[in-house]
């Protein structure tokens, strides 16, 4: 900000902060990772956008089947040579390196993040590199100690993981399923989103530089139908795919009768149950932060808010007044709260579903900020006299949208948060820590906090029910995942 004097008053004017583009060394093109190397894929180019800007930003060679069966390969032959006979101890002190690359090339990370997904820079710095970070240091101190998991003296790996991850989080996401299989034992073939592959390349740098065996780690790229051959191949031992609900059915049903190990991280419709005896403006910060971080592109995201009758009308003014300070613009800038939408194809589906919550009869607000005049953006809006059986209240946006929707009792709120075929994440807000507890035992969601949101840790399990997928990442619980174990989802 800076000031200026008019007849003795001053008017605080905003000044632009922004992170020099410089620093994410964006490169003119990327490489996939396949057995140690990086090599020239077999498939099309395709070109990365910045979502701020509307404009290409760099290219990435793409892999074809061919090259998608030589990273699996390699990841079986690390798995039966060098890696699967390291001890516990010995590949902790790998993934300590991997994290520390990260820590030392945080800002870079930060800054090709904003870039290659359009979020703002103060959330990739402040949130998605060092969580990634973190992720890695705790499953490095996990490597030598499976045996303390509770699945006897010796629990052994499962050998080969495909992992497809999504364009929201895509640092962290990798963090978040490569630092569990590499602990647990398993060599691992990975896909980013085709909208968002620097950050996972950038990582594949970090783990040759920390001199993991060839083959433990491959990176491939390329659009849907590699991560369709990829869930498919049949020299996988585990999937993981965080993404969609449809897409999960569709590798649902490509992975029944091979009994591999299956987990599903899908969409969401978080409810955020706000009680009228709550502190309202520690409920409005955490609404703001359920719902517009991110840009709402967030699987776990607030994005139905349910506020008790006595206190809607207040609770709506404030978020109102609050909302309404929130900066759209530049990820780069270091004062902007909500960035870009990831793709034109987001934000179309993002504009549909708005303009149906219109159609239905829901009243919209949106924030006045202007939106920049390239790039994908858009206000922050929040709809009232939400009914459930609005495609807002019932679909996830996946953007910027917040529906609104009130109740009386504790038992209407249950059976309104419940209404949904997700099942992913849900908040409470009350001073009474009983019914907090009560409507955590009753909500049917994978992931409940009570008072806050947004609070992630990378001990804690996160996964959903129904619609929402199954199985556990994180903790303890996400180690079991990529272990031989009976607890998680077999494909029979």
């Amino acid at each position: 900000m800076s000031p200026s004097t008019e007849s003795g008053s001053i008017d605080w004017e905003y000044a632009p902060a922004p992170e020099s583009e410089a620093i994410g060394r964006v490169k003119d093109r990327y490489l996939p990772f396949i057995d140690g190397k990086f090599i020239e894929g077999g498939g099309d180019d395709l070109v990365t956008i910045n979502p701020g800007r509307g404009e290409p930003l760099s290219t990435v060679s793409t892999v074809d089947e061919a090259d998608l069966d030589t990273a699996v390969r390699a990841a079986r032959r690390a798995y039966e040579g060098p890696w699967s006979k390291l001890s516990g101890a010995e590949r902790g002190k790998y993934l300590f390196r991997i994290a520390r690359g990260i820590a030392e090339r945080s800002r870079e990370l930060a800054v090709l993040e904003s870039l290659d997904n359009g979020k703002p820079i103060k959330e990739t710095r402040d949130f998605d590199v060092p969580t990634a970070a973190q992720h890695f240091f705790y499953h490095a101190g996990w490597a030598d100690k499976l045996g303390h998991l509770g699945y006897g003296p010796d629990p052994r790996p499962l050998g080969v993981a495909g992992q497809v991850i999504p364009w929201n989080f895509p640092l962290l996401m990798a963090a978040w399923k490569i630092g569990p299989a590499l602990a647990a034992g398993n060599t691992v073939v990975i896909k980013p989103a085709e909208t968002t592959p620097l950050s996972a390349l950038v990582l594949a740098e970090i783990i040759a530089d920390a001199d993991l065996p060839p083959g433990v780690v491959n990176v491939v790229t390329g659009a849907g139908d590699i991560g369709a051959a990829l869930v498919g191949h049949p020299g996988l031992d585990k999937v993981a795919f965080t993404g969609s609900t449809a897409v999960g059915k569709q590798i649902q049903q490509t992975l029944a009768g091979t009994g591999r190990k299956l987990t599903l991280e899908l969409g969401g419709k978080g409810a955020n149950i706000v009680f009228a005896d709550a502190a309202i403006d520690q409920a409005v910060e955490g609404i703001v932060n359920g719902i517009f971080f991110n840009s709402g592109q967030v699987c776990c995201a607030g994005s139905r808010l349910l506020v008790q009758e006595p206190i809607a009308e207040e609770l709506i003014t404030r978020l109102i007044e609050r909302t309404e300070t929130l900066r759209v613009g530049d990820p780069l800038d270091k004062n902007t709260d909500v960035g870009a939408i990831n793709s034109r194809a987001q934000w179309n589906k993002i504009t549909e579903l708005t303009q149906a919550g219109i159609d239905e009869g829901a009243q919209v607000w949106r924030s006045s900020c202007p939106l920049p005049d390239k790039g994908f953006f858009v206000s922050p809006t929040i709809f009232t006299g939400a009914t459930q059986t609005m495609r807002i209240a019932r679909e996830e946006i996946f953007g910027p949208v917040l529906s609104v929707i009130t109740f009386r009792t504790p038992e209407e709120a249950l059976a309104k948060a419940n209404n949904s075929p997700y099942g992913l994440s849900a908040g409470v807000w009350t001073e009474k820590g009983s019914r907090a507890m009560a409507m955590a035992a009753r909500l049917q969601a994978g992931v409940i906090w009570d008072n806050t949101w947004n609070k992630f840790d990378p001990a804690s399990p996160f996964g959903g029910y129904q619609e929402s997928g199954f199985g556990r990442e994180g903790g303890p619980a996400g180690l079991a995942a990529y272990l031989d174990t009976d607890d998680e989802a077999v494909i029979k």
